[in-house]
């Protein structure tokens, strides 16, 4: 990402990347310590418990008192908003299960690295989340003609390129007051109130988009007549394809379609891939995609010496989608014969919209929407004798 080293938002300074061969960096293992991925054996959950659940923090965790807590609506809009938690939460609320991802995620499988928080594929979490829909709330307060975009502001602050300022995003309004978008104000994750770390008191929840469009800390709302050109808008999550310049970029929105897979069997604590025994192997996982769902699921398997870009054998794995929860991921299942010897699976996603994971991730300079395949290399131990 393109922040300051202080935020996994990135780094200060031009198109600064990692040699792969020269491990983690001290700044990218202080990002690190105070994030968290999911451990992907706990994909088997439907929903995601909230320690186990990704977090990434741009600045400081702030501190925050509910009692005290308002979130305004403002800009152009006809009737201003001032609302505590409990009138919040005196309106009627909804529930939505949620995917939420990361943009960074799968970054530190891109060669050469960029300098952030040096994600592998484990950086999603899938939670129930309740509150009041964002569109309810613009409807109250009445949009003003000519107003194109919310602007969201939360109570994490720090300094990007040596300016200090909240951290900040928008969105169309479109997007904003869709009620079919189901954009919350959140105020619950999994039927308690949001954890520190995860908005409390207030955030923003985005379904389908990545996670920097989730604001937390949330406390205002600013509706706008003019796009919003704030750093983190305008110059991090954005995808450049050139390691320097001024490459304005394409802004990142809709999560690329992803399948992960539970690791099947065992670990080997040297060798890092999966050990299991002859014959039938169950193997399961889950999928996802901001593009109107996923279609398809598949197994592959790669020969021994296989490169990148080499063949493998794909087989349909069997999908199974909740229509009760249109913005969570999918599980999906199969049984794969295992025969003695080392073999490289990989579990690949196809969305609504005809999207399909790479073999080879395409590269760009912050490291975002990597949906590269997963691979996962599986030892299969003699037959007994």
């Amino acid at each position: 990402m393109e922040g300051s080293l202080s935020a996994p938002g990135g780094v200060s300074g031009p198109g600064r990347l990692a040699d792969p061969e020269e491990g983690i960096s001290v700044q990218e293992l202080a990002l690190a310590a105070r994030n968290h991925g999911l451990p992907l054996e706990a994909l088997r959950y439907d929903v995601t418990p909230p320690g186990l659940h990704y977090v990434l923090v741009h600045y400081d965790i702030p501190a925050t008192d509910p009692d005290g807590w308002r979130l305004t609506v403002g800009g152009r809009v006809r009737r201003p908003l001032s609302l505590d938690l409990d009138a919040l939460r005196a309106r009627p609320s909804v529930t939505r299960r949620v995917t939420l991802e990361c943009a960074g995620n799968g970054r530190a499988r891109l060669t050469p690295r960029p300098v952030s928080q040096p994600w592998l594929v484990e950086a999603v979490g899938t939670a129930d989340w309740t509150g009041v829909p964002l569109a309810e709330l613009l409807a109250e307060a009445g949009t003003a003609e000519g107003a194109v975009e919310a602007v969201f502001t939360g109570a994490d602050h720090g300094v990007e390129r040596g300016v200090e300022q909240d951290y900040r995003r928008s969105l169309p309004l479109r997007v904003a007051a869709e009620p079919a978008r189901d954009v919350l104000v959140a105020y619950a994750m999994n039927g308690a109130p949001l954890p520190p770390q995860h908005g409390s008191p207030l955030r923003l929840v985005v379904p389908g988009w990545y996670g920097m469009a989730h604001v937390k800390w949330l406390h205002d709302i600013t509706v706008t007549d003019t796009p919003y050109t704030g750093f983190q808008q305008s110059v991090a999550y954005r995808i450049r394809t050139t390691a320097e310049g001024d490459d304005p970029g394409t802004p990142v929105t809709l999560i690329a379609p992803r399948a992960l897979m539970i690791p099947p069997g065992f670990p080997d604590f040297m060798s890092r891939a999966r050990v299991v025994r002859p014959g039938p192997v169950p193997l399961a996982g889950r999928a996802w995609s901001g593009h109107g769902g996923v279609t398809r699921v598949e197994i592959g398997e790669f020969g021994e010496g296989v490169g990148e870009d080499g063949d493998a054998v794909w087989t349909d794995a069997v999908l199974e989608r909740d229509p009760a929860h249109p913005w969570a991921w999918q599980s999906w299942r199969t049984t794969w014969t295992a025969t003695p010897g080392h073999h490289h699976l990989a579990v690949r996603a196809t969305d609504a919209e005809g999207h399909v994971q790479p073999l080879a991730a395409p590269w760009n300079r912050g490291g975002f929407a990597n949906n590269l395949v997963q691979r996962v290399e599986v030892f299969c131990t003699p037959e007994a004798t």
